[in-house]
């Protein structure tokens, strides 16, 4: 049985129809046309669906809509402003922080979120913060030098 799920997404609220087992990336991507988080893996061990939960990175994959009624969702999609990119993503862009493409959004939610809590993280911080964000493109040391040079 379906069941309406309300939502702030990237500051706006909204509402989707979720059956009990759809996943929040499911809901963002299927029922609220969201595609930028990713679904890689579906198990949470890549972190492409990386978005913000109550301020929080999640691995969206894993977490039921219905569960999350209520809550503020923070995706990618968000970041970018009236048409201007958010320093972070012009960083990666700037610093080869990206290749294919596929893994970007989550590792730009998980930095941005570091950037929140420390906005002058070191590099360790940063690496740490990463880490659970597969990348087979960059090598992760672009990566970082995108986010240190916006810390």
């Amino acid at each position: 049985m379906k069941r309406v799920v309300t939502l702030t997404v990237n500051g706006e609220q909204r509402q989707a129809l979720a059956e009990p087992r759809v996943t929040l990336l499911e809901l963002l991507r299927d029922g609220l046309g969201l595609t930028g988080s990713k679904e890689g893996c579906g198990d949470g061990n890549c972190g492409a669906c990386t978005v913000l939960l109550n301020g929080r990175p999640v691995n969206s994959c894993l977490v039921l809509a219905v569960e999350v009624d209520g809550s503020d969702v923070f995706t990618i999609e968000g970041l970018a402003r009236s048409g201007a990119l958010h320093p972070l993503q012009q960083a990666f862009i700037d610093h080869g922080g990206l290749q294919c493409g596929f893994c970007t959004p989550g590792l730009v939610m998980v930095a941005y979120a570091l950037l929140q809590e420390n906005p002058h993280p070191t590099e360790q911080e940063v690496r740490m913060a990463i880490a659970g964000n597969l990348c087979r493109c960059t090598g992760y040391d672009k990566v970082v030098r995108a986010v240190m040079a916006v810390g």
